[in-house]
C-alpha cells in the first residue's frame, strides 16, 4: 500500500512537472485587445497543450521589449515598429507569429478643423501623438508627406498625447491618435457625433505597420525545447483568437473577469472585441511577408530621420507557425 501511495504521488508530481511554464507580457492593460490569450487560458486551450501560461498586463510604464530583455517574460506582444527599432539598437527580437493582420491605428480629427486631405490640410495644425514606441508610424507618415514635425506654418506641431482623448475634447489638437477599437469609441462616448469627426486610417493612407505581433529573443529559437513550447503556445493562442472572434460577448466577459483594476466595462469590451475581430480576421498567426515588407518600407521612408536605417535581417521566423498551423 505504501509503495502504491508513493507511486501515485510520483505520478501526480510528474504530471505537475509536465505543464511547461510560459510567461506572456502584454503591450497594454487587460482589455479585449488581448482577448485571444485570455480566452485560450480560460477555455483550457493552453492546458490542453501542456502549458501553464502566465499573462502579465502592460501599462504606460511597462516596455515589453525591456521586460523580455530582462528575462521577465518568454514572449511579448509588441508593435513591429518598436520591435524593429529595438532590434537595430542591439536587442535581437524575432517575430514568431502575427495574429493581427490589419492595423487599427488612425488619426481622428474634428471636422470643424477643416481637415479633409492630410497632404494639404495638416500644415499648421497640432496633432496628438502617442510616444513610447507608438510614434514611429506617425513620424514616417509625416516624413512621406514632407511635413516637418517641428511646427510652423508648413509643418505640424506634435502634442505628446497621453493615453486618453482629452486633447480632442478640449480642442488642444485638431487631431489625435486613436485606435479603431478603443479611443475612437471613447470620443463618441464623450458626446461627439460621428458626423462631427473625420478619420484617417493608417491602412487607407498606405502607411500602416504591423501591430500586436508575438516576439521572442533570437536565442530562444536556438533551443528546440523552447521552440516546441512556442508551437503549442501559438497554436492554443490562435484557437483562442478564433473563439473570441466568433463569441465576442463571451470573450469580453472573460477579459473583464481578468481585469483586476475594475476599470473596464462590459459594453466597452464587447465593442472593442467586435472591432478587434476585424483586425485578426483571416489570420492563422503566420506573418505575411508582404505585410512585413510594407512595414519595413514605411519605417525606412523617413527621409533624413528614418525609424530604422537598414533593412533588418532575421527579424522574423516562420519556424513556429509552420508547425503550429499544421
Amino acid at each position: 500500500m505504501k509503495a502504491l501511495m508513493m507511486g501515485a504521488a510520483l505520478t501526480l508530481a510528474g504530471g505537475a512537472v509536465q505543464a511547461q511554464e510560459l510567461t506572456l507580457q502584454l503591450k497594454w492593460v487587460t482589455q479585449a485587445q488581448f482577448a485571444g490569450y485570455y480566452v485560450a487560458k480560460d477555455k483550457g486551450f493552453y492546458e490542453e497543450e501542456g502549458l501553464d501560461v502566465t499573462i502579465l498586463p502592460g501599462g504606460p510604464d511597462i516596455a515589453p521589449t525591456q521586460v523580455l530583455a530582462g528575462g521577465g517574460a518568454d514572449v511579448v506582444v509588441e508593435w513591429m515598429p518598436a520591435a524593429l527599432a529595438a532590434r537595430e539598437k542591439g536587442l535581437p527580437l524575432v517575430n514568431i507569429a502575427q495574429p493581427f493582420k490589419s492595423s487599427g491605428m488612425m488619426l481622428t480629427c474634428l471636422k470643424e478643423s477643416g481637415i479633409t486631405d492630410p497632404a494639404t490640410d495638416f500644415k499648421g495644425k497640432t496633432l496628438g501623438v502617442w510616444f513610447s514606441g507608438n510614434e514611429y508610424p506617425f513620424l514616417s507618415w509625416m516624413s512621406q508627406l514632407g511635413l516637418s514635425t517641428e511646427g510652423g506654418p508648413d509643418g505640424v506641431t506634435v502634442l505628446k498625447q497621453g493615453f486618453n482623448v482629452d486633447p480632442l475634447l478640449q480642442k488642444q489638437a485638431a487631431c489625435i491618435s486613436t485606435m479603431t477599437y478603443n479611443e475612437y469609441g471613447q470620443v463618441l462616448d464623450a458626446g461627439i457625433a460621428e458626423d462631427d469627426l473625420v478619420t484617417f486610417k493608417y491602412e487607407d493612407q498606405g502607411v500602416a505597420t504591423l501591430e500586436d505581433g508575438l516576439y521572442v529573443l533570437d536565442s530562444t529559437l536556438q533551443d528546440e525545447t523552447k521552440v516546441a513550447d512556442l508551437v503549442k503556445f501559438v497554436r492554443a493562442s490562435m484557437k483562442g483568437w478564433k473563439y473570441a472572434e466568433e463569441n465576442p460577448q463571451e470573450a469580453a466577459q472573460i477579459v473583464l473577469d481578468n481585469d483586476e483594476t475594475g476599470a473596464q466595462t462590459l459594453d466597452h469590451q464587447v465593442r472593442m472585441m467586435t472591432e478587434i475581430a476585424k483586425l485578426t480576421a483571416g489570420s492563422d498567426g503566420t506573418l505575411d511577408e508582404a505585410d512585413y515588407q510594407r512595414t519595413v518600407d514605411t519605417l525606412m521612408a523617413g527621409g533624413s530621420d528614418p525609424v530604422i536605417s537598414a533593412a533588418p535581417e532575421g527579424a522574423f521566423s516562420h519556424v513556429v507557425t509552420e508547425q503550429a498551423v499544421q
